[in-house]
């Protein structure tokens, strides 16, 4: 299960695959600020009356089958409600029953019946009826890494271990019809002989070793800094575009510079000056445009991964008061959403292994050493800071770990005074009519008369 020494209740996820494989079941936990629970696991395509029987005398929760949204479509299985209201959106479907083979539709032989003939690859609708005594849910198409929940862990550990993308699950309850937390289910996973692993870390197992990005195309690209190469990526988990712009012959060369920039609309766009990420972006493409080779790698994680709408809500927060972080807090969200398997998997397949990263931020190399990249240098890329971001930059230096070493200089009093004054003079000329104002004016007046 765990290294020698480490006193950890979860298994490995390898070891939870080999157990799905031979047709045992698991007990898969979600994370602590989802449901906390945690479900017997098993490959639908093992399901047998014994095992139907075993979770519902040993599970006592709802007993559910986890399909794909392909195998859903092939069905006809609708999701129950159109507007998914329910705390995590579990998506159910209508239930559904074998049209053959079974009496009631509730025993535990009935049960594993229909769940037999749903994962047929030659059934169709009409071998079903609707509404029954199985629950089906639609998974997303992405698995875990579009959405954290045990429809999606079960579906996943089937694939993985070879099988029918399919699998059964029943949450786990305490005897007094309380739901069964970790501490409690350590007892019953020793009691039964069963391993139990995280959602997290198959989470974290998928973005490691499934590919998760396809290259799409490659186009020559003059800048205002130099002729690049454009190659254009689609994420195979959510349909989000990234870009590369690649300088030179780049594959297989040692400590290649790279930047991996997250997209930024405000900054990299509209030149805001709230933040520093267009400058970053313009001051790395120079850097390798000098180098003569490099990497920029374009992100799709607006915002810290937030996304723009909400990145927007958080400056709003920003004006009366709030720091980056408390108002993504406030907001409900973490202060960095951001992931870089992405952006390792994109690097790796221009042939990248060994980089110099243009980064401020410690978290970025490891988080793309945390995918196989080696990471031999760390190249700042700073600039000084304005009156409108100065905060938000000393935010990330002490609450996010970036290494700003202009943040322990003071602005300098005269260009800081200079710019309020400009802000001042702006707000004024906003107040006064303009002249599309004065002309109404004008017009109004000759109408009185």
């Amino acid at each position: 299960m765990s290294a020698p020494g480490i006193a950890t209740p979860f298994a490995t996820i390898e070891r939870a695959i080999d157990e799905i494989r031979q047709g045992k079941m698991v007990v898969v936990c979600d994370d602590t600020d989802r449901e906390n629970e945690g479900d017997l696991t098993i490959a639908a395509q093992f399901v047998t009356s014994e095992a139907i029987n075993f979770m519902a005398k040993e599970g006592r929760g709802l007993i559910c089958l986890s399909l794909t949204p392909e195998r859903c479509d092939e069905l006809g299985l609708d999701l129950m409600a159109a507007k998914n209201e329910s705390s995590f959106e579990t998506p159910f479907t209508v239930s559904i029953e074998a049209r053959e083979g079974v009496t009631t539709g509730i025993s535990a032989h009935d049960r594993a019946h229909t769940i037999q003939v749903a994962i047929d690859p030659e059934s169709r609708p009409h071998d079903l009826v609707q509404p029954g005594h199985v629950f089906p849910l639609k998974s997303k198409a992405g698995g875990v890494l579009e959405r954290a929940g045990q429809t999606e862990a079960a579906v996943d550990l089937a694939r993985l271990a070879g099988l029918n993308p399919a699998g059964v699950i029943c949450e786990v309850m305490n005897d007094d019809g309380t739901m069964a937390r970790v501490p409690e289910l350590v007892e019953y996973c020793a009691r039964h002989g069963l391993v139990m692993v995280t959602v997290a870390d198959l989470i974290a197992y998928r973005r490691q070793h499934d590919k998760l990005i396809e290259r799409v195309v490659s186009t020559r690209l003059p800048t205002a800094f130099g002729e690049f190469e454009a190659v254009g990526y689609r994420s195979l988990v959510d349909d989000k575009h990234h870009v590369a712009l690649v300088k030179g012959e780049v594959a297989g060369r040692p400590e290649v510079l790279v930047r991996v920039h997250s997209e930024c609309l405000t900054g990299d766009v509209f030149h805001s000056l709230r933040c520093d990420c267009g400058e970053q972006l313009a001051s790395a493409l120079s850097m390798i445009e000098r180098e003569g080779e490099g990497v920029l790698l374009y992100l799709s994680q607006e915002g810290r991964g937030i996304g723009l709408l909400n990145k927007l809500r958080a400056y709003r927060l920003q004006e009366d008061g709030l720091d980056t972080v408390e108002a993504n807090e406030r907001l409900g969200l973490p202060a960095d959403l951001r992931d870089y398997g992405i952006g390792a998997q994109i690097l790796a397949d221009l042939g990248l292994s060994s980089i110099r990263i243009l980064t401020n931020n410690p978290k970025k190399i490891k988080g793309l050493e945390g995918y196989g990249l080696s990471v031999s240098a760390q190249i700042p890329i700073e600039h000084a800071p304005n009156a409108h971001n100065e905060a938000y930059l000393r935010t990330k230096a002490k609450r996010m770990g970036h290494t700003l070493h202009h943040q322990g200089l003071n602005l300098d009093e005269e260009l800081l005074h200079a710019e309020r004054e400009q802000d001042r003079a702006a707000a004024e000329r906003d107040r006064e009519p303009g002249p599309a104002s004065r002309r109404r004016a004008r017009a109004d007046r000759r109408r009185r008369q």
